[in-house]
C-alpha cells in the first residue's frame, strides 16, 4: 500500500497554527476539524502550498512564508476613511473583514476593515497580513483524492468530499460558487 502524499490534484486536511515573526498566534485549526484545501488550486497562500507538496500523512512540519509568497507587500496610501453609511444598513462591520468594492474606474477591487472608530470605517486595499512574515506550524491530518467535481470547481467540497451543502453543481465553477469551506 503507498503512503498518501500532498501532490497536484488531490485534497490535503492540514492541521495548522499561524504566527508572526513576534510568536503571535494569528490563526488555528486548534479545536476544530483539519482543514481541506484541493492542493495546485491556489486555495491557501503559494508559499504554504510549495512548502506541503510531496509532505506524506503524519508529517509535520514549519512553513516559513515570506510576504510576497503569502498576502503580498503592502502597497497604496494605507487606510483611508469612508462613512459607516457607505455600507449596507445593518452590516455586521468587523476589522479585518473583506469586501469587494467598485472602485472609480468602474473595476471590482478587494478591500478590508483596518479599523472603526464609531461612525468612521478604516479601509485598505492591502490584506491584513500583507507586509507581514507567516510562520505556519502544520501537520498533515489526511491526503484523498479529489472528486470530479471538487477538481472542476477548484476547490474542496469538505472533508470527505461527500458533504451536501443543500445543492447540486450543475455549472462551470465560478467566482460565485459558494461553499461553507
Amino acid at each position: 500500500m503507498s503512503i498518501a502524499t500532498i501532490e497536484d490534484g488531490k485534497i490535503a486536511l492540514i492541521h495548522y497554527t499561524l504566527t508572526n515573526k513576534g510568536g503571535d498566534v494569528l490563526d488555528s485549526s486548534q479545536g476544530h476539524p483539519p482543514l481541506p484545501y484541493l492542493h495546485g488550486a491556489g486555495n491557501i497562500v503559494p508559499g504554504l502550498e510549495a512548502g506541503l507538496a510531496g509532505l506524506e500523512v503524519g508529517a509535520l512540519k514549519t512553513v516559513e512564508v515570506a510576504p510576497a509568497d503569502g498576502y503580498g507587500e503592502r502597497v497604496g496610501p494605507g487606510a483611508q476613511e469612508v462613512s459607516r453609511d457607505q455600507f449596507p444598513e445593518g452590516a455586521d462591520l468587523q476589522v479585518g473583514m473583506g469586501f469587494q468594492a467598485e472602485g472609480g474606474d468602474g473595476e471590482m477591487m478587494m478591500l478590508y476593515i483596518s479599523k472603526i472608530e464609531g461612525e468612521v470605517v478604516w479601509v485598505d486595499i492591502n490584506h491584513p497580513l500583507a507586509g507581514e512574515t507567516l510562520i505556519f506550524e502544520i501537520e498533515v491530518a489526511g491526503v484523498r483524492e479529489a472528486t470530479d467535481e471538487e477538481v472542476a470547481h477548484g476547490h474542496p467540497h469538505g472533508i470527505d468530499g461527500n458533504e451536501d451543502h443543500g445543492h447540486h453543481h450543475e455549472h462551470e465553477h465560478d467566482e460565485n460558487c459558494n461553499h461553507d469551506n
